[in-house]
């Protein structure tokens, strides 16, 4: 069962720029930046708000780190924009094999490893009225020893 927007994925050509733009414009603070080889980004999350199922939404500011990543192609052809948007799911393979049931492609066969050790998968945007969606089950949060 989908919880919450997760967060929606931003693609930029400049991150730090970007960056500077919602923190001086709306006050947003960087939680968590990292560089995803795999996906050949780097990346900002940006928390708004937590979120009673204990998650929290967040912008995901996304730079290409290579001219051939998803991210790279879809900024030469679109500009910089919205590119994204991420449901957050206690179990992202549940979900995304009952919505493959539905009719709607599931671009990855397994989930992969996703920002701050999430489990994600992506839903083909012609199936989903021209958004690319992605599933995502965040990483277990980890107490703190005491």
């Amino acid at each position: 069962m989908l919880t919450r927007i997760d967060h929606i994925g931003i693609a930029c050509f400049d991150l730090d720029k970007t960056v500077e733009f919602y923190r001086a414009t709306y006050g947003f603070e960087v939680f968590h930046s990292e560089v995803n080889e795999e996906q050949g980004v780097r990346e900002a999350m940006l928390k708004i708000n937590e979120t009673s199922d204990g998650g929290a939404s967040y912008l995901q500011l996304l730079e290409p780190t290579r001219p051939d990543s998803t991210v790279a192609k879809w900024l030469d052809k679109n500009g910089e924009g919205v590119h994204h948007i991420a449901f957050g799911t206690a179990d992202v393979d549940a979900d995304a094999a009952d919505i493959k049931e539905k009719g709607v492609r599931v671009l990855y066969e397994e989930p992969r490893r996703g920002s701050m050790g999430s489990r994600i998968t992506f839903l083909h945007p012609k199936d989903c009225h021209g958004v690319l969606t992605e599933l995502v089950t965040s990483a277990p949060v980890e107490s703190p020893e005491h």
